[in-house]
């Protein structure tokens, strides 16, 4: 369905079960699910934007769908850094609105975001990058369950280090909270938190759902090792797309 609506260069909100897509003649403009942190948390948590700020973006160009636009045009965000937090924002919602569901997904012709243009994405790379994300999860520990369910730190110690990033996760590894509601109250991409949560997983650091165990082989670490930045380009992507996709893999590999 969504190829179709590419190729018809439809104006919509494609809707399904765990969330939504927005296209502006054919491409995606934006993208929600409730799985993943919004643009607003993504820009104040670190703080990059002050809560007021968004705040009154909302409301003074909310009605007129020009809410980025404002952004820029106010000093608030630069553009370049609210095209890669929206682009990241987009991949983060995506993966989860494209992920498998028996459900019905129905278009809504003629809708609009509040959020407005930032920079229009190819419906096929979008697809490509959900497709990469849920390999590189099952890479990492072929155990989707996890997921979903409230991460909680085992109490023997797991083989390797872990990154400061991963350190923040475990802090509140609790058993009350999944990776989603991590990555909310942490402010990272959910995906993000994901790729911790089965690395952790994966190295004994939190525990696994009811028949899950380690792969055999040699020792799996925490932290991924580094050697080199993974540039790998895909074919003929926009220039801008493609630095921004190398750059978004370089900072996985790494963080």
């Amino acid at each position: 369905m969504l190829v179709r609506l590419a190729a018809e260069r439809a104006t919509g909100v494609l809707l399904r079960d765990r969330g939504a897509l927005y296209l502006a003649q054919g491409q995606v403009v934006h993208a929600e699910s409730p799985a993943a942190p919004g643009l607003d948390v993504l820009l104040t948590a670190g703080g990059r934007l002050r809560p007021e700020g968004w705040r009154r973006a909302v409301d003074e160009a909310g009605a007129r769908c020009r809410v980025g636009r404002f952004l820029v045009d106010s000093g608030q965000v630069p553009g370049g850094e609210l095209e890669l937090c929206h682009l990241g924002a987009i991949f983060d919602a995506a993966y989860f609105a494209l992920s498998p569901s028996g459900a019905p997904a129905r278009f809504r012709y003629g809708v609009a975001h509040w959020m407005g243009p930032v920079r229009p994405v190819p419906v096929q790379l979008v697809e490509r990058e959900t497709v990469r994300r849920r390999e590189l999860l099952d890479r990492l520990w072929p155990h989707p369950a996890i997921d979903t369910v409230p991460v909680l730190r085992t109490e023997g110690v797991g083989e390797g280090t872990v990154t400061h990033r991963q350190s923040a996760v475990l802090a509140l590894a609790d058993g009350t909270r999944t990776p989603c509601e991590l990555a909310r109250e942490l402010g990272r991409p959910a995906f993000h938190t994901l790729v911790d949560v089965r690395r952790l997983a994966a190295a004994g650091y939190v525990a696994s759902p009811r028949g899950a165990s380690p792969p055999a082989g040699p020792a799996v670490t925490a932290a991924p090792a580094v050697a080199g930045m993974p540039w790998g380009a895909h074919g003929t992507s926009a220039p801008d797309i493609a630095l921004l996709r190398r750059l978004r893999d370089a900072l996985e590999a790494t963080l």
